[in-house]
């Protein structure tokens, strides 16, 4: 039987009860809000902590104060709650619709977190969807797991990666504003912003051990637990191998070897680190050969967490990554040609090389350089050239 108690206890709104502390996310705040009038299930997901949660919770104010929805009709759950660990999302949902007296005719807005909890979750939410008047809206820190069932709920969804805070967000995180007078002082704070990252917790504590904490999670729980895995030390000695080498090819030949494991076990834990968001690999840009064949780049889901692990050096590696995450919607790609690199091509065939202030273009670099249409190249050397960028990207 599902308590009363705990229900109540996720939805505090339903009792006037509207304690959240919570800093606007904007960009995402609208990405779901404006979602509202059609009947796609919403899928979250990104790296564990990065905020999905709070979305949700950003959202439900937003239904309460903008669209004045009646609480009743807004439900959370989070389905790793131990006393809900027999009940199925749909016994879930009609216990909700009970305590709140609610006809299945009658829309209200769902809020599932944690969903891949629950073994058989896509097949339970095309049968919510299909079968009762809601809005859901469903988070999980998996990619693996929010694909694995996915043709359960084909056409029905939209998929919405959460990433760590951009550098705007980290000022309005940290209440820094910068005036226009004080343009000079962007700098200094964009260099701590890499230090730091945008992981929005550890940007408003700024306790290191909570890095250390979400990553031995991540690691221990969500891969070595979750898929059996009896040598976690190799996991997290392959979890630093790859942080170093944050920004550049890797061999997976290469750090078996280093490791002492099968080429095969480092590749099955690459795509492991992959499917939690621990890195983000990058194809090589051709043919089909060339993009399958060729070794991938990978980059660190956020610079702060990258810096925990190898320190604040090589400023220009961390900025690449940096915009690398912001570029991230555009599906970058590593370009290579004529044994040089540049470092994104994007899909809609723009280059784009990132040369933290004033370091310069290789030789080769500058050759190929001249080769591309001026209107499909980019050199990004700070934050602002980075998002008037990324603004023009948007815009189309």
């Amino acid at each position: 039987m599902i308590m009363e108690t705990t229900l109540y206890r996720f939805n505090p709104w339903w009792e006037q009860k509207q304690a959240f502390q919570l800093i606007d996310r904007p960009a995402y705040v609208k990405l779901l809000t404006d979602s509202l009038d059609n009947d796609q299930i919403i899928l979250l997901t990104g790296l564990r902590r990065i905020g999905k949660t709070s979305l949700m919770r950003l959202t439900i104010l937003w239904l309460i104060n903008q669209l004045m929805v009646n609480p009743k009709y807004i439900f959370y759950v989070s389905l790793d709650d131990y006393t809900l660990k027999d009940a199925s999302i749909l016994d879930i949902i009609d216990a909700y619709r009970k305590i709140q007296q609610i006809s299945y005719d009658e829309k209200v807005y769902v809020f599932l977190d944690e969903v891949t909890y629950k073994v058989d979750y896509a097949l339970q939410l095309k049968n919510l969807h299909d079968s009762q008047h809601t809005k859901v809206f469903a988070a999980s820190s998996s990619s693996s797991l929010l694909i694995e069932g996915k043709h359960y709920i084909t056409r029905r969804n939209k998929l919405i990666e959460v990433l760590p805070l951009d550098f705007k967000e980290y000022l309005q995180f940290k209440a820094i504003k910068i005036s226009k007078g004080d343009s000079h002082l962007l700098d200094s704070e964009f260099e701590n912003f890499l230090k730091t990252g945008g992981i929005p917790e550890y940007v408003t504590k700024g306790d290191p051990a909570y890095i250390h904490e979400l990553v031995d999670d991540i690691i221990m729980k969500d891969i070595a637990a979750a898929h059996n895995i009896r040598q976690p030390k190799v996991l997290k000695d392959l979890f630093l191998l790859l942080m170093e080498r944050a920004g550049k090819q890797v061999s997976l030949n290469k750090l078996a070897k280093i490791l002492g494991v099968s080429v095969d076990s480092v590749a099955r834990y690459f795509n492991l680190f992959a499917k939690a968001y621990l890195i983000y690999p990058v194809d090589r840009y051709g043919k089909t050969n060339e993009h399958l064949l060729s070794p991938k780049k990978i980059y660190a889901p956020d610079t702060g967490l990258r810096v925990y692990y190898t320190g604040f050096r090589d400023k220009g590696s961390l900025f690449e990554n940096y915009v690398y995450l912001k570029l991230k919607s555009f599906h970058p790609e590593y370009l290579y040609t004529g044994q040089t690199e540049l470092d994104f091509r994007l899909e809609n065939g723009h280059i784009i090389e990132a040369k933290y202030h004033n370091e310069p273009l290789s030789e080769k670099q500058q050759k190929i350089w001249a080769t591309l249409k001026s209107s499909d190249r980019h050199i990004v050397r700070n934050e602002v050239e980075l998002e008037q960028l990324w603004k023009e990207m948007i815009s189309g």
